[in-house]
């Protein structure tokens, strides 16, 4: 995941399904919001951010265990607004960093973590 999409992969037998989750603040947005005053952009940032995690929130609390992953600091942000809200409490979240990865090589990284955790 970074701060832009997430791929919600499920740990299943083979294949693994995954689902595109996208955040709404795009390049156009930003540089709408930018074009008006930089202190807009940011609070429009700062919206549309909480908005996705949000979404993702309501996927990740279907399950009992998540791993989040990825090349930025979204995956910890995520985790922290996960940690302070009681919903999560009985879903395991686990956060490791991860370079930049194709859907093959995701799908790997699932596999190989989940297989080792079983």
């Amino acid at each position: 995941m970074d701060h832009s999409h997430a791929h919600v992969m499920e740990f299943t037998i083979d294949p693994i399904k995954t689902t595109t989750i996208e955040s709404t603040f795009t390049a156009q947005t930003k540089e709408e919001s930018l074009d008006k005053s930089e202190h807009l952009m940011h609070n429009k940032q700062q919206q549309r951010q909480s908005a996705y995690y949000k979404k993702l929130g309501a996927v990740i609390k279907t399950y009992n265990r998540v791993l989040l992953f990825g090349p930025t600091n979204a995956r910890v942000e995520l985790f922290n607004m996960l940690q302070a809200d009681e919903q999560f409490k009985n879903v395991k979240i686990e956060v490791q960093q991860a370079d930049k990865m194709t859907a093959p090589q995701e799908h790997a990284f699932v596999r190989n973590y989940f297989s080792g955790k079983f």
